[in-house]
């Protein structure tokens, strides 16, 4: 990793990545930045979307979203992509939804689930990881994992412990110099920009799109208040890149589905420009709205 300025992002499976930061990822490696994404699982249990590919047994699920988040890579111009501890080391957990409308733990959770791996040791693959990429910038879930799927909230502990290892000149020397990731962002949906969507949505009639969901009522658990957010890029020149690396991963995302109703109502804004809270560092210079336009602000 030859660029002066180097991101590294954590997310639990395949796609996720390009529905959080796809944008702000194509937009980085247009501008000469170095980008690597770390995918802490295949998805083996993801609901599978395409009829003719129901068939597909978990492990035969994993091998096809692994082709799927290659394309994805390719419509964003990433390069360096990779499974934590390599491809198949831990597997997706599954969850189901709890009462309350978050996600929660399956009640069957698979014995090599990344759920179950061992925090240290996950987190020292990152570790090795970190140390290599020497990220300025770090981006993660929240402790929540967004909306609670247990993968999510393993990535963000994972990402977290991983960061605080690297930089102990101490701690597993072996694996590189020490390395001190100076700027982590949890990824972030800005609760105005939600509800100026679901507004928009409504008023042209479009009553399935996040079903239930009320433009005026409560959000749901991803959700972030306006005040807690630090940065907004603005990567709307780079939203068709985004949306063709959801379109690559078809098993999961439906052309027909929320991400791009919404995209329809409300133009390249509604996923162009990608929101962040700052979760270690000082946030730099901010634009007209009081928000860094750049993770590497100030550094």
């Amino acid at each position: 990793m030859t660029a002066d300025q180097r991101l590294l992002l954590v997310h639990a499976h395949p796609d996720d990545e390009s529905i959080n930061q796809g944008a702000t990822m194509a937009k980085y490696v247009a501008e000469g930045r170095g980008v690597t994404l770390v995918t802490c699982t295949a998805g083996e249990l993801g609901e599978i979307l395409v009829p003719e590919l129901e068939h597909l047994s978990p492990d035969e699920l994993a091998e096809h979203r692994r082709g799927e988040l290659e394309a994805a890579m390719k419509e964003l111009g990433v390069t360096d992509h990779r499974f934590l501890g390599g491809f198949g080391t831990y597997r997706d957990s599954g969850m189901k939804w709890h009462e309350d409308g978050h996600a929660v733990a399956a009640d069957d959770v698979h014995e090599n689930a990344f759920w179950h791996a061992d925090l240290t040791e996950a987190a020292t693959r990152l570790v090795e990881v970190i140390r290599e990429v020497r990220p300025q910038v770090l981006v993660t879930y929240d402790q929540f994992g967004g909306y609670g799927h247990p993968d999510h909230i393993q990535a963000h502990r994972v990402a977290m412990y991983a960061a605080q290892l690297a930089a102990v000149p101490s701690y597993r020397p072996e694996l590189g110099e020490a390395w001190d990731v100076a700027k982590i962002y949890w990824g972030a949906m800005a609760e105005s920009r939600m509800r100026a969507g679901l507004r928009l949505l409504r008023e042209s009639g479009d009553t399935t799109t996040f079903e239930g969901m009320d433009p005026d009522g409560p959000m749901p658990f991803f959700v972030v208040a306006d005040k807690d957010l630090t940065a907004a890029v603005d990567a709307q020149d780079d939203v068709e890149k985004k949306m063709n690396a959801m379109r690559a991963h078809a098993t999961q995302i439906t052309t027909d589905g929320p991400f791009f109703a919404l995209s329809n109502n409300v133009g390249s804004t509604a996923w162009g420009i990608e929101y962040f809270r700052i979760a270690k560092g000082t946030p730099g210079p901010v634009g007209e709205d009081g928000l860094e336009t750049d993770l590497f602000a100030g550094l």
